[in-house]
């Protein structure tokens, strides 16, 4: 088994990854990144990005992923294609074992590897991905400007995203597959004011339907009686929740109950590891921005050279 030494490696190749692999390379440090599952991130599977600084046109995330690329390989960042497995961060040096059975030591490493909606799991949903169907209102909600839209889910997210639409939408339906959400009380008052959100008891989606145009519609199927129904829709946000993609470091750094990663202290991306930092999705549970992500990714690259220089490695 090949071993090689590393100053910083970035696990994950989204926003977060690349704008870390930006900074540290522009600070000599010669970063490796470790491109995981996903290459580019969520970004990899939006379409039209309208909110990210910088472009007057609506561009596609495909494309400026590939630019983030571009741009770190163009400073000097090297990328391999390899996914982490396990880790071991109780030596001095930090080791990563990657799924082509090579590990890799490092002085600092740099976690970025995001987090992932959790999604219905029907065929059509990922058919109209990107045409209809998304997990981001925040995201998309600005292209159903006045067009009637579904949220499905009963958690804080959904609601919040249903209550963010209706300031933009026509209407807003909120399927949820029990009688009663499990949101907080305070979101659900705020819910139930809105005229224009109608909430769909006891009934989940069994197919999304449409043409080459996108999204048109939704059959919903009843939880309690033997009976469907289609309502009409031209956009769906699937609002069940989101699993960080932290699982090769459990036990190793400190998490939250649902596996995010705590920063040890507040507006910084100190991990309870000395010399690890985390940045992204798989910390920030609460705003799931490509532009955060990014301004993430420069705070742990900046923490990173900080704790190397303190060191003189």
């Amino acid at each position: 088994m090949k071993t090689h030494k590393e100053k910083v490696i970035i696990i994950g190749s989204g926003a977060a990854g690349y704008t870390a692999a930006i900074y540290a390379a522009r600070a000599n440090l010669n970063p490796l990144v470790i491109e995981g599952i996903q290459p580019g991130g969520q970004l990899t599977i939006t379409t039209d990005v309208e909110n990210y600084p910088g472009y007057a046109d609506v561009v596609q995330g495909p494309w400026m992923m590939e630019q983030m690329r571009s741009q770190a390989i163009k400073v000097g960042t090297r990328i391999i294609n390899d996914v982490v497995v396990k880790v071991n961060f109780t030596m001095e040096e930090k080791t990563v074992f990657l799924d082509s059975k090579k590990s890799l030591i490092a002085d600092t490493i740099i976690i970025a590897t995001g987090a992932q909606a959790k999604w219905l799991g029907i065929e059509s949903e990922n058919k109209y991905n990107g045409k209809g169907v998304s997990a981001c209102a925040t995201c998309d909600g600005f292209f159903y400007r006045n067009k009637e839209v579904a949220v499905v889910g009963g958690g804080n997210t959904a609601v919040e995203e249903a209550l963010y639409l209706s300031n933009i939408c026509s209407k807003v339906f909120l399927i949820h597959r029990r009688d009663q959400l499990r949101s907080e009380k305070i979101l659900q008052d705020r819910l139930f004011s809105k005229k224009n959100i109608d909430i769909v008891w006891n009934n989940v989606v069994s197919e999304i339907l449409g043409d080459e145009n996108g999204v048109s519609s939704l059959k919903l199927t009843s939880t309690k009686e033997n009976k469907s129904e289609v309502i009409k829709v031209e956009g769906v946000f699937i609002a069940i929740g989101h699993s960080p993609s932290t699982k090769p470091f459990k036990d190793v750094l400190e998490m939250d109950n649902e596996g995010y990663i705590i920063a040890q202290k507040p507006g910084t991306t100190i991990t309870n590891i000395d010399g690890v930092f985390a940045a992204g999705d798989c910390v920030d549970k609460v705003y799931r921005q490509a532009v955060t992500a990014a301004g993430m990714g420069c705070m742990a690259a900046l923490d990173a050279e900080k704790w190397i220089q303190n060191r003189n490695l």
